[in-house]
């Protein structure tokens, strides 16, 4: 079983699928007698609707597959580089996991959760009480505004950032504190700590950052993390780990132990390649997991994702084959860029941002018309355009298009 290679207890299987915030309840360990009952008691009649259900998938799946790839109002055949997806979806193993969670579906996943969180302590090296899942990464950012933040209390982020953490502070009325990038369009660390004070509730950092793909170097993040009062909780948020290529960048996890402030954040949604599944983690103290815990959504996890999650941190092959697909696809289109002559950030991620030299909301209506999706336009960058890394066909019919609706010299201008 996946839990007796992950080195754990055998799996205690108690799993069903059920949307994030359904039917509060006390959540429990479910009895071996309970798991073993499901194994062996299946009627005929439930076999029936077993069978009927995958029917009805076989007969339905190509449709809706079709139509969970394309949002609405937008034609088929379209090419999505706006989102910072996977193009390759998630492991062969994690797709069969899926597959193989319909056997439990009539259970709550209670057990199946606990065996997810202690994978994941075993691979960061803590605790099982110092993880935390949510239903995407999205969710963890909303329980910690809602824990850490108060109308007293301020955030801090920088200017451009993931934008989840300030939507989510709305709620609290916290007052965001927005420090705008440094020239390189890097993280300015040194305004960042001097914005916080005895009011700061929350320090948000995404490294590498969404939307421009840079990083905080180890000795930034060393010196950062230092003049960052101890009263203010650091939320640093790795959902690009994975893509990291740069030596001098060191994950949040170097200083577990040593900064008892610290909330680390990570998500399945990217490398992973399971956007649609939604699966995120936070790991900290158990004091501020308890915190975060206050804000949970009961049921915020369902059997497919959390099968799916084992599966993938098994195969740590497809991780490694996938960062190669994306930062070589990402090479090459940054070398074309070059050669074109345009300004782009470097980015460690899968994504880059290209400057467009005019305000980019029509350059983005004109690669919709051409079945193109890109990423939205972003206030404090409003000449630049985030595209997303697909597959290497779809970034030459992204560079032919741009080509086409903003020439080179048109760019440079």
């Amino acid at each position: 079983m996946r839990a007796a290679i992950l080195g754990l207890r055998p799996a205690v299987v108690n799993a069903a699928h059920l949307p994030c915030g359904c039917r509060p309840r006390i959540m429990r360990r479910a009895k071996p007698e309970e798991v073993a009952m499901l194994h062996r008691k299946l009627s005929r009649r439930e076999f029936g609707r077993s069978v009927g259900a995958a029917f009805g998938a076989f007969v339905l799946g190509p449709r809706l597959a079709e139509a969970a790839r394309r949002p609405r109002g937008v034609p088929e055949n379209v090419i999505q580089l706006n989102s910072n997806e996977n193009p390759y979806g998630p492991s062969p193993r994690a797709l069969e996991a899926m597959t193989e969670a319909q056997q439990v579906a009539a259970r709550y996943p209670d057990a199946l959760e606990d065996i997810v969180v202690e994978a994941i302590a075993k691979l960061h090296g803590v605790q099982p009480e110092n993880v935390i899942l949510g239903c995407g990464s999205g969710e963890i950012l909303r329980m910690a505004d809602l824990a850490f933040l108060a109308p007293e209390k301020n955030l801090v982020v920088a200017e451009p950032t993931f934008e989840a953490v300030l939507s989510y502070a709305e709620v609290t009325r916290a007052r965001p504190v927005k420090i705008p990038l440094t020239a390189d369009h890097r993280h300015d660390l040194v305004r960042m700590a001097a914005a916080c004070n005895e009011n700061t509730g929350l320090v948000y950092l995404c490294n590498p950052n969404n939307p421009t793909g840079t990083i905080v170097t180890r000795e930034e993040m060393e010196t950062f993390f230092a003049r960052v009062p101890r009263t203010a909780i650091l939320l640093v948020d790795e959902a690009y780990h994975h893509f990291v290529e740069d030596p001098r960048y060191a994950s949040a996890f170097a200083w577990w132990g040593r900064i008892p402030n610290l909330v680390i954040v990570r998500t399945f949604s990217k490398i992973y390649g399971m956007a649609g599944m939604r699966l995120g983690y936070a790991v900290a103290s158990r004091e501020h997991i308890a915190a975060l815990r206050r804000h949970r959504l009961f049921n915020n996890t369902n059997a497919a994702v959390l099968q799916a999650a084992l599966a993938s941190l098994e195969d740590t092959g497809h991780v490694e084959r996938h960062r190669k697909l994306n930062n070589d696809t990402r090479r090459w289109l940054c070398a074309e860029l070059e050669r074109d002559g345009r300004r782009y950030i470097p980015s460690e991620t899968n994504f880059v941002m290209v400057h467009v030299g005019q305000d980019v909301t029509p350059v983005i209506a004109a690669f919709r018309q051409r079945h193109i999706l890109v990423g939205r336009k972003f206030p404090s960058l409003p000449d630049w355009l985030r595209v997303s890394i697909g597959t290497r066909k779809e970034m030459e019919a992204f560079l032919a298009a741009l080509r086409e609706i903003v020439p080179a010299r048109a760019a440079a201008a």
